[in-house]
């Protein structure tokens, strides 16, 4: 007899199609489908186009597939975008006797980052055929039993779903026995053979029937069970249950012993053939038997193994009721015991890193990792959602599909600010208490070149004194970038100038890593008072970014030049200054004057005269000018006095040590009679010339005194004319005085020479000493450098006192 169930089949399979169109719609990806078995290379979608994607940019973009599970059952052709089949694909295998089987993919693409799903669904075919649990199934029958009794038999189960699953039954022909198939609440077949007339133990002891179960696919498998009767001479009531189906539901992770049922069968007969043992069938499977255990004697069924929802949500138990006669009548039940769902099960996170570590001019919106979230419970206790735990981060989570979200970038890095942050991502279901897992994500921030090398200060002033030796070390630049690795990475180097006519690397160098500044010369302050020059930094970033620092070097003044005498007259050679003295000159008559300048500057440029007296001798006839160099008579001469005098003036600047030049000056003193006629003039160097000098003179006086008196009287009229007048610039010459200026912090230094006129009211032009002022206000005559400002003093016999002028110490850089 065969029993078709073709419109529940129906039914279900009209369900599960517009659940599946209702989650596709929703879902708003790329579906494909592709039966299972499909052999390798199967077409299964053109996915490159359907995602909107060319196919000269798979490969550039990194066009890739990945999948839970086995990755390797689907593959895509990179040359035209075609999914195809790769290796076998079991849908029983992959995913049991779910409705609705799929294989879910992500596809990434880079630059820009771009995730899409795909989900493929794996079509049922019909290649499972029907299977018994037993090849052979034994049942024992009294002869005595009536027509139209009853007796269960296992039915056979089959792997596919749908069409391909529903069962039809068919026993073969037999004059005795008929096949009964019942559906129950868990729409599962029930089998029960029917005893069409009573047997007869004495005629046949034992009838052998084939039950055969064909499944609804096309074409149809069938599958087959051998059916052993054994007649039995006993009982003429065998126990009865109250229902024949018992439906128990339990929660999961009930406690072991905890009362499942209490069943209760009744026997008609008396005596020992009333009392009744409660049995689990021979057709209970192993693992129902581990989950529970039944009391014999009270019928309770109590749990006796965990119960686990995820692993088994429904149990099948056929209990037997037998009586304790010779010949023992069986009664038969089925309880079904179902589980209830409990959220015991914490959601899962696997999270993929896609763009780590993140660039920190990365645009927001920038995917930086993928998360996908699973959980073993159902209903609410498997809906997940996930947050961010940390707040005042730049991330945010963005759902991109069922259970899956994208870690993206929410604002602006600044790896200088924040070098890397320790994302929490938390997962948390729906149950009642809420389960939750956490992972952490550790997105570290990459440097670009963003800042440039910065000094402290946009110039420096340094001081150096001058004739320092080669290569000394004179300043350190220092430009610090805040950014890291190669970016930070400064090197030094010089902006490079024309100074005068050489070049300024032939001055200085800076070191390329340390930023230390070297002179590479003695500098000399007579030459260059100021060296003004920038330092760049730059980093090694791509592009480089650099600075520039402006470094003045003060270069200060030593005492390393000496005294130098000038000549009476425009041309003249250094040696021995001749004047002849009148014997009747009065005390401080200015006899002559010593005339020197000093090429430093400052203190080291101030010059003082002092006479150096003579071994033995008594009170020096003369005195000299401590600050002007005159020469001038101590006393009124008389005849007694030597007619030549010789005096050494010793000029010295106050350097330390202070530098001495020697001037030697012959006086040649005469009568009243014999005035001198000649100005100061310069004599040679040895004494043999000086004493025929002198005499010469001598000579000369005595000649001029005897040929006329009034020429002395003229003489004598003339000079008072001369020294009573004030002085003229009628015959000037031109002279280079050193010019010393002051910085702006008051420091004493060298600057150029200036061409100033000295002008002298009698026979030729005089240099006279100079003193210089500390900073002073530009002179609005100053016209060769607008920051250096001079200022010279001309001493005369008869016009300026004995004055000098205060001098500042400078602050400098010793090498």
């Amino acid at each position: 007899m065969v029993y078709s169930q073709r419109s529940l089949a129906a039914r279900r399979l009209l369900l599960s199609h517009l659940l599946l169109a209702i989650w596709e719609a929703g879902s708003g990806q790329v579906h494909y489908s592709v039966p299972e078995e499909a052999k390798h290379g199967t077409f299964v979608g053109r996915i490159a186009q359907d995602l909107g994607l060319e196919l000269a940019e798979l490969v550039p973009r990194l066009f890739r597939v990945a999948s839970k599970g086995r990755r390797d059952l689907l593959e895509v052709n990179l040359q035209n975008g075609i999914l195809f089949v790769n290796s076998r694909i079991d849908r029983e295998e992959l995913c049991g006797r779910s409705t609705v089987c799929s294989i879910h993919l992500e596809v990434i693409v880079e630059r820009p980052l771009q995730v899409f799903h795909v989900d493929v669904e794996v079509k049922d075919i019909n290649d499972n055929p029907p299977r018994f649990f037993r090849q052979e199934q034994k049942l024992f029958i009294l002869e005595s039993r009536i027509a139209d009794s009853r007796f269960p038999l296992e039915g056979a189960s089959d792997m596919d779903i749908g069409a391909n699953a529903e069962l039809r039954y068919k026993l073969n022909s037999n004059e005795y026995f008929d096949l009964d198939v019942k559906r129950n609440e868990e729409e599962t077949n029930f089998l029960e053979l029917v005893l069409k007339k009573p047997v007869d133990r004495e005629e046949t002891q034992e009838h052998n029937l084939l039950l055969i179960a064909t499944d609804g696919g096309k074409p149809e498998l069938t599958g087959t069970v051998q059916l052993l009767i054994n007649v039995l001479d006993a009982n003429d009531n065998a126990p009865e249950f109250d229902k024949s189906i018992y439906n128990v539901r339990l929660l999961e992770n009930t406690p072991n012993g905890t009362l499942v049922i209490k069943l209760n069968a009744s026997d008609a007969d008396e005596g020992i053939n009333k009392e009744i043992v409660y049995l689990f069938s021979n057709l209970v499977l192993d693992n129902v038997k581990s989950k529970f255990i039944i009391d014999s004697n009270s019928g309770e069924i109590t749990v006796k193994g965990e119960l686990d929802y995820e692993d088994c949500n429904l149990y099948e138990i056929n209990v037997d009721a037998v009586d304790k006669s010779a010949f023992p009548l069986t009664g038969h039940c089925k309880v079904i015991v179902k589980l209830l769902d409990e959220n015991d099960n914490t959601p899962e996170m696997v999270i993929t890193s896609l763009s780590l570590p993140v660039q920190e001019d990365a645009q927001v919106g920038t995917v930086i990792a993928l998360i996908s979230l699973s959980d073993r419970d159902s209903g609410s206790n498997g809906q997940v959602t996930c947050t961010l735990s940390a707040s005042h981060i730049p991330f945010k989570l963005v759902s991109t599909f069922k259970n899956y979200y994208s870690l993206v970038l929410d604002s602006a890095l600044d790896r200088e600010s924040v070098s890397g942050y320790a994302v929490v991502v938390t997962a948390r279901d729906g149950g009642s208490p809420s389960l939750s897992a956490t992972a952490s994500v550790s997105v570290k921030v990459a440097d670009v070149n963003d800042n440039a090398p910065a000094f402290a200060q946009p110039e420096y002033t340094v001081f150096v004194k001058e004739n320092n030796p080669p290569g000394c070390h004179i300043f350190t630049v220092s430009a610090p970038d805040a950014d890291a690795q190669e970016n930070a990475l400064v090197s030094y180097s010089l902006v490079e100038r024309r100074v005068g006519e050489r070049a300024l690397s032939s001055y200085v160098s800076v070191h390329a890593e340390s930023g230390k500044v070297y002179a590479l010369q003695p500098l000399d302050h007579e030459e260059l008072e100021l060296l003004q020059f920038q330092v760049s930094a730059r980093d090694a970033g791509v592009p480089p970014l650099g600075s520039n620092v402006t470094l003045q070097v003060f270069v200060l003044d030593e005492n390393d030049n000496a005294p130098a005498l000038l000549p009476p007259g425009a041309g003249g050679v250094g040696g021995a200054m001749s004047q002849l003295v009148s014997r009747s000159v009065g005390a401080g008559h200015v006899v002559a004057k010593v005339r020197a300048v000093d090429a430093d500057s400052g203190y080291n440029a101030w010059l003082s005269y002092e006479l150096q007296p003579s071994v033995g001798s008594a009170r020096s006839l003369f005195r000299v000018g401590l600050y002007t160099g005159e020469i001038s008579t101590t006393r009124a001469l008389d005849e007694a006095d030597a007619p030549r005098q010789r005096l050494l003036v010793l000029v010295k600047d106050h350097g330390e040590p202070a530098l001495v030049a020697t001037a030697t000056v012959l006086l040649s003193l005469v009568d009243s009679g014999q005035a001198p006629k000649t100005p100061l003039r310069m004599s040679s160097g040895t004494t043999g010339p000086e004493v025929a000098l002198v005499d010469v003179n001598v000579y000369l006086i005595i000649a001029i005194c005897a040929v006329s008196s009034l020429l002395v009287l003229t003489l004598l009229l003339y000079t008072a004319l001369r020294c009573s007048a004030p002085p003229t610039q009628g015959v000037c010459e031109p002279g280079k005085p050193t010019l010393v200026c002051s910085s702006a912090v008051g420091s004493w230094s060298y600057s150029q020479q200036r061409r100033q006129r000295v002008c002298s009211g009698e026979g030729p032009p005089k240099a006279d000493l100079m003193a210089f002022s500390p900073s002073l206000p530009q002179a609005p005559s100053s016209s060769d450098n607008p920051h250096d400002v001079a200022v010279y003093h001309e001493v005369t016999s008869s016009c300026y006192p004995n004055t000098f002028l205060p001098l500042l110490t400078a602050s400098f850089h010793e090498c």
